[in-house]
Parts: structure tokens; C-alpha cells; sequence
């Protein structure tokens, strides 16, 4: 490469802020704002909505760039950037960036059949699943598992885009009708119900690919499930406590979150009460952390995500 290319990009990278969050919902991120303000962190915020670039040039915002994109997030519009952003963080990692949670990443995020495989890949158990790109093909594939079952959209974010059915005449039924979920990238997955214990899920995060917190999550019987405060499916409480999962669980979630390349993020497990298994499900991108984390967990796990974040970024001056 010329040597003066290679000096100007230089250049560019010490005028750019050391951090630049790009975020798709403003509401959720104020907590982190308000850690990286009191920590002294430079940093800019740079709101998804609207936002473009030029493939042969838009130098990258700051040496680190943090992805809080949600998956859920083309519930709130129909203009979401789920597959505009793996572009554009591919862009400015090819100029020199360290994005956190980048285009590879993303490529499991939004993924669902994607993160299942990565899952049995390392040997764990997952829900019984077929997947399928028609939905005229999906009782044939729902004969290889037993009732109930439900359908899952490849992406839906906050457990969006799920549907049960009791028997295979309901499955049946509801394909002749078009009373099916819908995928914003067509896959859908034929998936056996699975009764977790108790009603609960174990929501697992990790920061660099190590245990940070667990919450056990009980939704009351509801799909759309997330940790956050403006995430109440249809204004309906659920309740998060601390949990202390096995170290079996905990290394396995570290293992998944080592497999899917993921900087900072959620796994999701629960156990099977017809066998007692542990059956893991997601891999969510998108750790905006527990509410009120005071409350719950007796400690703020935003500031172990900034001193991962200054870590990054003195890596990224040197």
C-alpha cells in the first residue's frame, strides 16, 4: 500500500473519538450514557435512524465502535437497519476500527436456525427444531417432532414471532389459513414446545466471552421475554432474580459465546421438564442489562462493560 494512504489513515484514526455508540433505541442506553459520562469516556453517540454511508469513504466515527442494533428492532419500524448495519461495520472494520459485537457477530445474532447450529455444534442440547424457507413445507417437517409445537420467525427479536399449535391438524389448519409468523428474511423454524421448569428461563451474559451475571426470568407463561425495562410484553410483570447457574451451564456459555465470536451478550437456557436437559436457544447480541441492576443484582455490571470498553480502546491507541 502507498505510504501516503497508509499516513493518512493514520491521521484520521488520532482525530477520531476514542468511542462512537451506535444504537437503534435511545431509551435503553441511557444507563450506559450515564456510566460512560461519570467514567470520562470520550465518546459520540450516533442514533441508527437516518444514518448512511459512502462505501469508498465514511472513515469510521471513533477507533472503537460499540453495536447496540436490536433484533426487535423492525417491530418499531418497518425502516429497520438489521441488514444495513453488517455492511457497514464491515466498512469501517476494513478502515481500521475494533467494532464490538461486528459484522460476524451480527451474522449469528440474526440467525436464530444460524445459533442453533453453532449450539449442537459444541455438543449441547437444543429444542428440537426443523428449519424451513416455505411455509408450505412445514407439516411435512413438523412430523419428525412431537406436539406441541411452535413456529418461530429466524428473526424476532423479544421473542417475537412465535405461535403454538396442539396437534398436527392445528399445524395443518393454520397453514391453509396463513395463520403462520412471518420472518423479515423468510426462514421459519418448526420447533417441539419445550416446558421449562418451574416456567423459567436462565438468561446467561458474558462480557469477552466470560461469565458475568445470570437471571432466571419468569415470564408467566409469555413469549416475548427480555430483561429490560421497556420490554413488558403487553404491560404483564416479569419477574428477574439473580441466579447462580451450575459451573456446567456456566462453561457451556462461555463455550457458545466463544463460538459465536461474541464480544458482549446473552445465552439462553432453560431446562427441559420432561427430561431434565438443558436445552439452550439464543444467542442475543444485545446485552442492554437488567433493570434496576442494583436491585437485582446488588452491583452496576455497566462499569465492567466500560473497563472492557477502555481496555479495547487503549488496545486500539497503541
Amino acid at each position: 500500500m502507498d505510504q501516503s494512504v497508509t499516513l493518512g489513515r493514520s491521521q484520521r484514526m488520532e482525530a477520531m473519538h476514542d468511542l462512537a455508540v451506535f444504537y437503534e433505541h435511545p431509551l435503553w442506553f441511557e444507563p450506559l450514557f450515564a456510566a460512560l459520562d461519570r467514567r470520562g469516556i470520550d465518546y459520540v453517540k450516533l442514533g441508527i435512524e437516518g444514518h448512511s454511508f459512502d462505501p469508498a469513504g465514511s472513515p469510521p466515527p471513533a477507533r472503537v465502535v460499540l453495536s447496540r442494533l436490536a433484533m426487535s428492532s423492525f417491530l418499531r419500524s418497518a425502516d429497520h437497519a438489521i441488514f444495513y448495519t453488517p455492511a457497514l461495520y464491515a466498512h469501517w472494520a476494513g478502515q481500521g476500527a475494533r467494532i464490538i459485537n461486528g459484522a460476524d457477530v451480527l451474522a449469528v445474532d440474526a440467525n436464530k436456525a444460524r445459533q442453533l447450529a453453532v449450539i449442537s455444534a459444541l455438543g449441547y442440547a437444543v429444542p428440537a427444531t426443523r428449519v424451513v424457507h416455505r411455509a408450505i413445507d412445514i407439516p411435512k417437517a413438523a412430523t419428525a417432532l412431537r406436539f406441541p409445537i411452535v413456529v418461530k420467525a429466524n428473526i424476532g427479536g423479544s421473542g417475537a414471532g412465535i405461535m403454538r399449535y396442539e396437534t398436527p391438524e392445528d399445524l395443518a389448519l393454520a397453514v391453509a389459513d396463513k395463520f403462520l409468523p412471518t420472518s423479515i428474511d423468510g426462514v421459519l423454524m418448526v420447533q417441539e414446545y419445550v416446558p421449562a421448569r418451574d416456567g423459567r428461563i436462565t438468561r446467561i451474559e458474558t462480557l469477552d466471552r466470560k461469565y458475568l451475571y445470570a437471571l432466571d426470568i419468569d415470564g408467566g407463561g409469555q413469549f416475548d421475554l427480555c430483561p429490560a425495562d421497556a420490554c413488558v410484553a403487553d404491560g404483564k410483570p416479569i419477574v428477574m432474580t439473580k441466579a447462580d447457574p451450575a459451573p456446567a451451564i456456566i462453561e457451556a456459555a462461555e463455550r457458545i459465546a466463544a463460538a459465536a465470536g461474541l464480544d458482549v451478550g446473552g445465552i439462553e437456557v432453560m431446562i427441559d421438564d420432561r427430561d431434565g436437559v438443558p436445552r439452550f436457544y439464543d444467542i442475543n447480541a444485545l446485552s442492554n442489562f437488567v433493570a434496576k441492576p442494583l436491585d437485582v443484582l446488588g452491583w452496576d455490571p455497566h462499569e465492567n462493560l466500560i473497563d472492557y470498553l477502555e481496555r479495547a480502546i487503549e488496545k486500539a491507541r497503541a
